[in-house]
């Protein structure tokens, strides 16, 4: 039985709304029984139409590197960032700068992260950064001592809000490390909840 393209985007809606992360268009497919699954163009056309709907509203349909999500458009985040008291953990300028050079150089050794911030890395720093599974270890350079490259995961996107490394703004535009930290740390106040 095919459903109606209202249904469905109804669905998909209330799928995405429900849900703690992203969806992928694969995991809004397995939502369905076979006898009823759209296709991935039905689905694709339908989040579009749900990213016109939402248009005027405070909310937006966002797609990340994990998939869509629903979240607080960035004008209203400093109403609705008061409702958290706790705050979340501040990004050090050292941690910041650190991940940037993940994040545009990847993959990256230790070593050239070092190299090119000329000061030494703190464990803690490159700790905090895995805990927060914004970085990975994706192999090892053939080099003596076989240091780790690193490179950014799904989750740093996503925390970022990029659907991929191709939409970080070119080096030129980067702005002050303190105003992207202030702007980092309200959305993921948002985003949080």
């Amino acid at each position: 039985m095919k459903l109606s393209q209202s249904l469905l985007k109804n669905i998909l809606e209330s799928a995405i709304f429900a849900s703690p992360s992203p969806l992928s268009v694969e995991e809004l497919l397995s939502l369905f029984a076979d006898e009823e699954k759209p296709t991935r163009q039905q689905i694709q056309t339908l989040i579009k139409e749900l990213q016109n709907d939402y248009a005027t509203r405070p909310l937006e349909v966002v797609e990340v590197a994990s998939g869509y999500r629903f979240q607080v458009r960035a004008k209203f985040s400093p109403w609705i960032s008061k409702m958290w008291q706790d705050k979340p953990p501040k990004l050090s300028r050292a941690m910041l700068e650190t991940l940037a050079i993940i994040a545009y150089r990847q993959p990256v050794t230790r070593a050239e992260i070092e190299a090119i911030r000329g000061v030494v890395v703190s464990t803690q720093i490159i700790k905090a950064l895995f805990d927060r599974d914004w970085i990975v270890v994706v192999g090892h350079r053939e080099v003596p001592g076989r240091p780790a490259l690193l490179a950014t995961t799904r989750e740093f996107l996503d925390a970022f809000s990029l659907k991929g490394l191709a939409d970080l703004p070119p080096l030129a535009a980067l702005r002050d490390l303190d105003t992207i930290e202030a702007e980092l740390a309200t959305t993921n106040r948002v985003e949080k909840e």
